[in-house]
């Protein structure tokens, strides 16, 4: 057997993975591209790392000299950011864009539901609580939102093959060529009016697999509240990938 050769190292086997903050170490994540022009920085959309984007030529300490350049920056990003929606009993979350307060009732048994007035009902040990709100909102989210893709897809005439659930960190949902829509189940916490976007957004892609002109004109004639959607997204978006 011949002996491994290592592998040489490169510049960027020696680029950071967090950067110290005052409140601590934050990670970075770093993207080689062949389609950015320029060095870019910017918050991950989950709120979880800093993504640092290097064009096909720039050297990698470049990349390091922009990351710490805007060290203070990206501390005030971090402060700006919403509170985590807590999945604990007491807090309050977002169902369909309608608060409910969890409420822990261990003596009950059932897993997990919602009452008349607006309270997510959890039965059994406290230490199951957050995990048993997460596969909650999860079926939900199949149930309701299964049912949302099928009657808009009836009603656009844009039918997707298949359909599937996720738990992704940056997008709200996806379309492949082959025509299987996926959706982030933490959509089930926004207003109906957002969901409807996201869907009728994948739905688009089915005829127009790119983000050219004439998609976004097909967007905006099935979905009239593209804008009021976007913005709830940007404003309320974070939050809601941070949930649990």
């Amino acid at each position: 057997m011949k002996p491994r050769v290592p592998r040489p190292s490169s510049p960027e086997d020696a680029l950071p993975d967090s950067i110290l903050l005052p409140s601590g170490p934050f990670p970075v994540t770093w993207r080689r591209s062949t389609r950015a022009r320029r060095l870019s920085l910017r918050l991950s959309r989950a709120g979880d790392s800093i993504v640092v984007t290097l064009p096909t030529r720039a050297s990698p300490q470049t990349g390091v000299s922009l990351l710490h350049a805007h060290r203070d920056w990206i501390a005030r990003q971090l402060q700006r950011q919403p509170a985590a929606i807590c999945f604990a009993a007491g807090c309050l979350i977002p169902v369909n864009g309608v608060a409910h307060t969890i409420h822990h009732a261990p003596e009950k048994r059932g897993g997990a539901w919602i009452d008349a007035d607006h309270k997510l009902h959890v039965s059994g040990d406290a230490a199951f609580l957050a995990r048993r709100v997460r596969d909650f909102l999860q079926a939900l989210a199949h149930k309701q939102l299964g049912q949302r893709l099928q009657d808009l897809a009836g009603r656009t005439g844009f039918a997707p093959k298949t359909f599937a659930l996720r738990d992704a960190t940056s997008r709200w949902g996806s379309c492949s060529t082959a025509g299987r829509i996926m959706l982030n189940w933490r959509l089930i916490m926004a207003p109906h009016f957002v969901q409807d976007y996201v869907i009728l957004h994948e739905l688009a892609h089915l005829k127009h697999h790119n983000h050219s002109a004439a998609f976004w004109a097909l967007v905006d004639q099935m979905c009239p509240t593209r804008n009021e959607a976007e913005l709830w997204l940007k404003n309320h978006g974070l939050a809601l990938m941070r949930a649990g």
